[in-house]
């Protein structure tokens, strides 16, 4: 059993869940596009609350849904109950995940690589678990193209991360992907807003285990 005791946040993790739920008639809209045409077994990563698994198209087999948060994960197996297809939701986290290699035909991040502890050590960890050919689904806020967003997200990092979960606005996601090794076939850059926080530059799209 992983010792998860680092990964809670009970008070911005109900805080998240009221935001999430209060932005789900936009954000849902960019969950369906993420999920859209995903088929087999599939890992989410970093599940929430659960918020993405009814937008899981009918064609995916089972999602495993890794959440390490006390909080969100017993939100995410209320929210298991009713999805449209097979999920299992299980504790874990993105550094360590609980799966052998080469399990899964896709793996799904939505709002995760920003807040997890070493990036490159887990996009190797989602690597290791996706097939050969797999693809990598992801809808993350990153640091702004902007150089006075970017310089402005630099300097509220350490602050923003200590009150939001471990979270960093400041990542550049695209680029870490890419050195994990997994080629980006395609994403989009826009800006996305939930209430009660700023807007943010987000990206979304899809790369392939080679």
């Amino acid at each position: 059993m992983q010792d998860l005791s680092r990964f809670q946040h009970p008070r911005f993790a109900r805080a998240y869940d009221r935001m999430s739920r209060r932005a789900e008639p936009v954000t849902g809209e960019l969950r369906t596009r993420l999920l859209d045409g995903l088929s087999g077994r599939v890992l989410e990563v970093g599940a929430g609350n659960g918020l993405s698994f009814p937008h899981y198209p009918r064609g995916v087999r089972e999602v495993v849904a890794v959440e390490p948060d006390d909080v969100l994960r017993a939100a995410a197996e209320r929210a298991a109950a009713t999805a449209p297809v097979p999920v299992r939701v299980v504790p874990g986290h993105a550094g360590a995940l609980p799966s052998g290699p080469v399990e899964f035909d896709a793996v799904v991040v939505s709002l995760v690589l920003c807040s997890v502890p070493d990036p490159a050590g887990a996009l190797a960890e989602l690597r290791r678990v996706l097939k050969p050919g797999g693809e990598l689904r992801f809808f993350e806020h990153v640091r702004s193209d902007r150089p006075v967003r970017g310089l402005l997200q630099d300097l509220v990092t350490p602050l923003w991360s200590r009150v939001a979960g471990g979270c960093h606005p400041n990542r550049d996601t695209a680029a870490a992907i890419g050195a994990a090794g997994l080629v980006i076939e395609e994403h989009d850059r826009f800006t996305h807003r939930i209430p009660g926080a700023p807007p943010l530059a987000h990206i979304l799209g899809r790369a392939r285990n080679p």
